[in-house]
């Protein structure tokens, strides 16, 4: 039984995939590093389908702080946790999607230039681990 999220809740999920996208490419910057990284996870983003698309394409874009990779974190991490809960309550078979969409845009971000760096997995290790189901 599906729910429709709110437009709080589309943003929740937008601020998380985004803001993983963000998270990978700052670990390891470079500026014809970003637009490769940008078109890659575009793609990914893209590929989602049903609600997870829906909330990811919609709507305006988030809104992300641009100071450190620390305060990114500060606001990412819980954003991901919070869109898991969020799909579980309301869209319980979309929550593996959105978990598969922004994994697989994180790793498209990393692979995009020169391979994954170390900084970038060790970022995505956190995103796994904030998209993970809490104990």
């Amino acid at each position: 039984m599906e729910q429709r999220l709110t437009v709080e809740e589309r943003l929740t999920l937008k601020t998380g995939a985004f803001g993983a996208v963000v998270l990978v490419s700052n670990a390891d910057p470079g500026v014809v590093a970003l637009f490769r990284e940008s078109f890659a996870a575009s793609g990914a983003l893209a590929a989602a389908s049903g609600l997870v698309k829906d909330a990811l394409t919609t709507g305006p874009l988030p809104q992300l702080p641009r100071t450190s990779q620390l305060e990114i974190e500060s606001v990412v991490l819980p954003a991901l946790g919070r869109a898991v809960r969020i799909l579980r309550e309301k869209s319980p078979t979309d929550v593996e999607a959105y978990r598969s969409v922004v994994l697989s845009a994180a790793d498209r971000v990393a692979r995009a230039h020169d391979g994954v760096a170390p900084a970038e997995a060790a970022v995505i290790d956190q995103i796994r681990g904030a998209l993970a189901d809490p104990a």
